[in-house]
């Protein structure tokens, strides 16, 4: 009996660029996204699944917006900063055998030529159902749907790697 593998999903995920940015992912490789301590955050991480691709998100600086792309290289495991006295991510309501917060492997795939700022984004009528472009939405990490993605990529630039990744999408 053949498993269909689910259809692949896109994402955003933000990261404070003096904390984790885009040059570290691509210097490194591989890198893992931790920390995440939002719920709803979280259960979209535990969705995730190997090979889903996610915009890198550069937030709290000027300006915000999409800088690169990364491919989720692991699926949703614990996080075990949250146990870590000494880690700005510690949780002394989480304990090992109930732990509330997971973290991601993602892969560097490529840096964008050019930043997609969050003005762009808002200015632009077709993201208007993308979540980043609400207001009050601070989730760091969140779905994107598969045309919004595609844009995304056609305004930073790209043409190579991540562009011939998506599948089925329409700019």
């Amino acid at each position: 009996m053949l498993v269909k593998k689910p259809p692949a999903q896109y994402w955003l995920m933000k990261s404070e660029p003096d904390v984790y940015s885009v040059d570290d992912l691509a210097r490194e490789g591989l890198g893992t996204w931790e920390g995440v301590r939002n719920y709803q955050a979280r259960n979209f991480m535990r969705a995730m699944q190997p090979g889903d691709l996610a915009l890198f998100y550069h937030s709290s600086t000027n300006p915000p917006g999409v800088v690169g792309v990364m491919r989720i290289a692991r699926a949703a495991y614990v996080d075990p900063t949250q146990f870590d006295a000494n880690s700005p991510y510690f949780d002394a309501k989480s304990k090992p055998d109930a732990p509330r917060w997971e973290r991601v492997d993602v892969a560097f795939v490529e840096k964008l030529p050019r930043q997609v700022a969050l003005e762009v984004l808002k200015a632009d009528p077709a993201f208007g159902e993308m979540l980043v472009i609400r207001r009050g939405m601070r989730l760091s990490v969140q779905p994107v749907e598969a045309k919004h993605f595609t844009r995304v990529l056609k305004l930073g630039g790209v043409v190579t790697k991540a562009a011939a990744k998506v599948s089925g999408a329409k700019s």
